[in-house]
């Protein structure tokens, strides 16, 4: 796990990490349609390319491979992955801090392994959440339901999810997405305290 650059400030910033299909990208739109949490969501940087109707900057910042190398090289990312060679996935600390700038609290939607990256780098600033399926057996429900994926990928996405589960411990709250309802309104909630002002 590559250590990653701390953003220049003290802001605050959230985290949402979980196994593919367990909900986490839903819980997260519904979070940034809450005008009264005040977040913004951190645009990822990556090495692929746009695929039909995205745009730079919006939902990727998208960068060459040299690009990312030399940005790298730089220090700039708080956190960053080579899925494999030639794919790579960031947060650059540029975008962290535009948010803050905006009075805008992060929200980061990233796989565990950058979920846990990010908390190492902001340690008690940030509040991690692991978004868990009911069961393994819900979460194959969940993938075969998409259609989208072939069995060969059903069962890659099953391994990968059976490691992931066991890093939930290493998030500071794990969130059931049993009844979605239920979780939208405990996730705003445990958003809502986290960002509370501290009493003076």
């Amino acid at each position: 796990m590559p250590a990653g650059t701390k953003p220049q400030g003290d802001g605050r910033a959230i985290i949402f990490s979980a196994p593919s299909g367990a909900g986490k990208t839903t819980v997260v739109r519904h979070l940034m349609s809450n005008p009264d949490l005040a977040l913004g969501f951190s645009v990822s940087a990556t090495t692929r390319a746009p695929r039909a109707g995205e745009t730079d900057g919006h939902d990727y910042h998208f960068l060459t491979v040299e690009e990312f190398a030399s940005r790298l090289a730089d220090q700039a990312f708080v956190e960053h992955e080579e899925v494999y060679e030639g794919l790579s996935y960031g947060t650059l600390c540029s975008e962290v801090e535009r948010l803050w700038a905006e009075g805008r609290t992060p929200l980061f939607d990233v796989d565990v392994v950058g979920g846990q990256t990010l908390k190492s780098v902001f340690g008690d600033s940030a509040l991690s959440i692991f978004v868990m399926p009911p069961s393994i057996e819900a979460l194959e429900s969940r993938l075969r339901g998409r259609g989208t994926e072939d069995e060969a990928s059903v069962q890659k996405r099953l391994g990968k999810a059976a490691q992931e589960l066991e890093a939930a411990p290493a998030f500071d709250v794990q969130l059931v997405n049993d009844d979605l309802e239920t979780a939208f309104a405990e996730a705003t909630q445990l958003v809502s305290n986290f960002l509370q002002p501290d009493p003076a």
